[in-house]
């Protein structure tokens, strides 16, 4: 048995026009999803989108080129400043997923996985990420990779934790993503379950802070860095898994270093 109503004329028209203009918000957001994932920057100098040029490519990256604390730096003239004490980390493991920008491979964290204090202000755990090669360099030596373990205080401020490695032995942690980072297509996110941020291995007490500003467009300054002393090792295999899934001209994705412009880095070495 079927069953017909009668509708006005009316509403069918506005029931049309209400369907026609959701269509359309769904095909625009769609778009502006796609856009977010643009990466309208680069790393090859010359190319019209490389460092040299991000301050100039939108008006809200205007540190990247007149900024007076910009990072990387290279970390050279030390000052040692036992008062400054062992890094505080609170963490706890959570779940996560690894996603490939398609300029860098991250580690997010969907739940609260802790934080890190510094100078008495919390700065939660928020991701962390490769470039290689490193973008810090040490009295000149550039290293094979980095990474930079971000984390955010409830006022926005930043405060990120960077590792050097060099070639050597496979590090623990990209070992067990290894899988994954190989498998990963642009502009995709995996699944890696519970991961426990001590695994990146916080093995060091000794670390140099200075402080700078995010090392990509729009660079923003006031950033804490705490950069440890000690070089880790990674296998060339696993380097080059990082470098083989991102987009085309990301594979070197470091940003050259910084002028200092008079910043003293510290050096916490216990006594």
């Amino acid at each position: 048995m079927m069953i017909f109503f009668q509708t006005n004329p009316t509403t069918i028209f506005v029931f049309l026009i209400s369907l026609i203009l959701s269509s359309h918000h769904f095909s625009t957001a769609l778009n502006s999803e796609a856009d977010a994932h643009e990466t309208p920057f680069s790393y090859i100098e010359g190319s019209g989108t490389g460092p040299k040029e991000w301050g100039q490519l939108d008006p809200q990256w205007k540190a990247c080129g007149n900024g007076a604390r910009q990072s990387p730096i290279d970390i050279e003239q030390v000052q040692v400043s036992p008062n400054l004490g062992e890094l505080e980390r609170q963490y706890n493991p959570a779940p996560s997923v690894l996603v490939n920008s398609g300029h860098a491979i991250a580690v997010q964290w969907k739940q609260d996985v802790g934080k890190i204090i510094i100078n008495g202000a919390d700065y939660k755990l928020q991701q962390c990420h490769w470039h290689s090669p490193s973008e810090h360099t040490i009295n000149g030596s550039r290293y094979d990779l980095e990474i930079h373990v971000v984390h955010q205080s409830s006022s926005g401020k930043f405060a990120v934790v960077g590792i050097l490695y060099k070639y050597g032995c496979p590090d623990p942690f990209l070992a067990k993503l290894y899988d994954q980072v190989k498998s990963i297509g642009k502009g995709e996110e995996k699944d890696l379950g519970t991961i426990n941020p001590e695994d990146l291995n916080f093995n060091s007490k000794e670390y140099y802070r200075y402080d700078g500003s995010l090392t990509t467009p729009p660079c923003t300054e006031g950033v804490t860095w705490t950069i440890f002393k000690e070089v880790k090792t990674a296998s060339k295999e696993q380097v080059d898994a990082l470098k083989a899934v991102v987009d085309e001209g990301f594979q070197s994705n470091a940003r050259p270093t910084q002028q200092a412009n008079g910043r003293l880095d510290q050096l916490y070495s216990p006594i």
